[in-house]
């Protein structure tokens, strides 16, 4: 046989490499021959000898890039970290902006093998893998998780399941940085969440989760959510399990969320009010109360509308019934119009300094390691395209005149001085419908910390009126 000859694409499993640099077109642009220098010398000294030591082959490279395949995951995994550690010894001399960064993510899957080249969903998912990795970090899916977890010695935080782009099946994803945070509690309530997935109307999944005995209580969507991953966010954990400690708590992730499908075909009130019915007929809700935070109060409010046999209450947490283009105010205007450029010109980037805008403002009383855990809840949960399709949503809606015509006890707590939803906003709520409470309370948080006034407050007004009204 002439061994030139081509004997088309061969299929084996593999652990898959794919690394690329972070910010490549910005550091170009400060000094072009520089980097390429510094990149070249770094390919040379560290890079490729550690793939070679690790026993892998370089599949191909792009100006700020490389894909690498390797017959064994811990050799894979050894590699990823031995360059990001080797990357911040030779970049330490450098300007934080002008650090030269790589970015990995490693997946064991299927590959198909055709002229050098390779292909399928293994690559598919370690490119994945890679874009949501942090700067300097290293992103591995659950089963290489489970491969290395005992041989490596170094310490990876669970992320969670999260979406894939092209696969229809939720990923597991854990993370090796050089500089890991403290390790969060994780509450215990959360060992008995069980994820599970409906269709709503559209065949759009949607992905929700029951935790807790007690009264009955839907959580209505609000701005960015992912059931797993919120268990292990300090800023959302221990709100959650406070709920499931004396409700039978009922989430879900709302369409281009968490684990629900992205890149939906509508996003609209209707569409949510029907992934909202979709989760109730799902989870076998009979009669329940509906938590409504942010936006969640107008998606709440539309939903007990449509449905009065079956919401016996709704308790709302710093919400508003019109976006803030509706506000009829300059200064809402402007901050809704910036943030959207936030979000179009960076959300997908790995300088937080776009997602900041809104973490400054959920949580200005923080701490920056409270802040950065909120920053990595949003670049976990959601893409930029989704976030835009929400945003315009929730920028315009409108449903004062639906509110008013609400006939069902309705608590609404809301924060003297939230910087998302001014409290006149939660006032108004209020002053609409029929008979609701009023609660102010202390702070400037738009989402509750535990450990703060505000947190317990709520509670101990939340809960009595969900247990009266059930």
């Amino acid at each position: 046989m002439n061994p030139s000859v081509h004997k088309g694409p061969e299929r084996r499993l593999a652990a898959v490499l794919a690394a690329d640099m972070v910010g490549f077109a910005r550091l170009m642009e400060l000094g072009e021959s520089a980097v390429l220098a510094r990149q070249k010398l770094h390919r040379s000294e560290l890079i490729n000898p550690q793939i070679t030591a690790n026993r892998g082959r370089i599949v191909k490279t792009s100006g700020d890039g490389m894909l690498v395949e390797f017959t064994s995951a811990r050799d894979a995994v050894r590699c990823a970290i031995d360059i990001q550690s080797g990357m911040i010894t030779r970049e330490a001399d450098r300007a934080p902006d002008r650090r030269i960064q790589y970015r990995i993510g490693i997946n064991i899957g299927d590959v198909i093998r055709d002229e050098g080249d390779i292909f399928g969903d293994g690559v598919n998912v370690a490119a994945r893998l890679e874009q949501l990795a942090e700067p300097g970090g290293v992103c591995i899916s659950d089963i290489v998780h489970q491969t290395v977890t005992d041989g490596i010695g170094e310490p990876f935080r669970d992320l969670g399941r999260q979406r894939i782009k092209n696969i229809t099946r939720p990923i597991r994803v854990w993370q090796w940085t050089a500089d890991p945070p403290e390790r969060a509690k994780i509450p215990v309530m959360s060992q008995q969440q069980h994820v599970r997935f409906c269709a709503s109307a559209d065949g759009t999944q949607i992905a929700w989760a029951s935790v807790g005995n007690g009264p009955s209580v839907l959580r209505a969507p609000h701005w960015i959510n992912h059931i797993e991953y919120e268990w292990q966010n300090p800023l959302y954990g221990p709100f959650i399990d406070t709920f499931a400690q004396a409700t039978k708590f009922v989430r879900f992730d709302q369409r281009g969320n968490g684990l629900s499908d992205r890149k939906v075909t509508e996003v609209s009130c209707d569409a949510i009010r029907q992934d909202m019915e979709a989760v109730v007929e799902a989870s076998g809700l009979k009669r329940f109360v509906i938590f409504a935070k942010s936006q969640g109060a107008g998606f709440a409010v539309d939903y007990a509308t449509a449905h009065p046999d079956k919401v016996s209450a709704i308790v709302i947490l710093g919400g508003y019934l019109r976006g803030a283009l509706r506000r009829d105010s300059h200064e809402q205007v402007v901050l809704s119009e910036t943030g959207r450029r936030m979000i179009e010109d960076g959300w997908g980037s790995p300088n937080p300094t776009f997602r900041q805008f809104f973490t400054s403002g959920f949580v200005p009383d923080s701490g920056p390691d409270v802040q950065d855990t909120f920053d990595e809840m949003q670049r976990l949960a959601t893409d930029r395209e989704d976030v835009l399709r929400i945003y315009d949503l929730i920028s315009q809606f409108d449903f004062i005149e639906m509110a008013s015509q609400l006939d069902l006890p309705v608590l609404v707590a809301h924060v003297r001085g939230d910087r998302r939803a001014p409290l006149e906003e939660g006032r108004l709520i209020a002053r609409t419908i029929p008979g609701a409470r009023f609660i102010e309370l202390p702070g400037n948080n738009h989402v509750l910390t535990e450990g703060t006034t505000a947190f317990d407050q709520f509670f101990e007004h939340a809960i009595p009126f969900i247990h009266q009204h059930s």
